[in-house]
């Protein structure tokens, strides 16, 4: 059952991006993009449910769970901010990422097919699992918003003033404002997912993942501290916020 769920998030956010794409290329603005990912969102709360019950626990064990979860958080913080800053064509950008995230948690080899309940665990584990996942969610969307940027950036200095996309972007200052809080919510939940991976019990093995993880957290709060004290500009901003972000991924492969 969990899995059909999660096949029927895949497909409507899929949807959702391409009717994005087919209304920005002619040069309108469709508000079912919004529609479809409100759907898929009910779709990962169907799967994430389930999964749950099966585990007894939040489902956050093995690549397959954290990619669902990741993909969960990415659409959630999408409906938060997307319709809240009127970025409508922030869920252009946000579909196709969520697709292929869910694509991938679904491949042979990563989609465990018969979860086993787990035993009690540690609430420090829970919490340091569930906010870490939670906090890429929103740098996964900031970094979204940096892309956003750097097109509008790209086609102001090459002056495609009337293409569909750059009439449908919101404007340069809504995006950055944005991405900014974006990196804020989502250093403030990686900081309470460090804290919580240093206070649970630990093997050895676990320990180059919480130093990987310490490394993201500091990269990215180096990265909002230089933007207070020295100014940093929109597009630099934006450039290393998605570079952060594809750096960061290389943590999954130590889980």
């Amino acid at each position: 059952m969990d899995r059909w769920f999660l096949i029927a998030a895949t497909a409507l956010a899929a949807v959702g991006g391409i009717n994005g794409m087919w209304t920005v290329h002619r040069g309108t603005r469709s508000r079912w993009t919004l529609t479809w990912m409100v759907a898929a969102f009910l779709a990962q709360l169907g799967f994430l449910y389930y999964r749950g019950q099966a585990r007894g626990a939040c489902p956050l064990v093995g690549i397959g769970e954290i990619l669902a979860f990741l993909a969960w958080s990415l659409t959630l913080f999408y409906l938060a901010v997307g319709p809240t800053y009127r970025l409508s064509l922030l869920g252009v950008f946000t579909a196709p990422l969520v697709t292929i995230i869910q694509t991938v948690a679904l491949l042979p080899g990563v989609w465990i097919s018969n979860p086993e309940k787990m035993p009690p665990t540690d609430p420090w584990r829970e919490t340091h699992a569930a906010t870490s996942v939670l906090s890429y969610g929103a740098l996964a969307l900031a970094a979204v918003a940096g892309v956003m940027f750097l097109v509008l950036d790209r086609q102001l200095k090459d002056h495609h003033l009337q293409s569909g996309l750059f009439r449908n972007l919101p404007p340069v200052r809504e995006l950055l404002k944005s991405m900014v809080r974006l990196l804020w919510i989502g250093v403030i939940l990686l900081t309470i997912g460090v804290v919580a991976g240093f206070m649970m019990p630990r093997q050895a093995s676990g320990t180059p993942h919480l130093i990987a993880a310490t490394g993201v957290w500091l990269s990215y709060a180096a990265l909002i501290s230089i933007r207070l004290v020295r100014g940093l500009t929109g597009r630099r901003t934006a450039t290393m916020t998605v570079l952060l972000f594809i750096a960061s991924l290389s943590v999954f492969a130590l889980v």
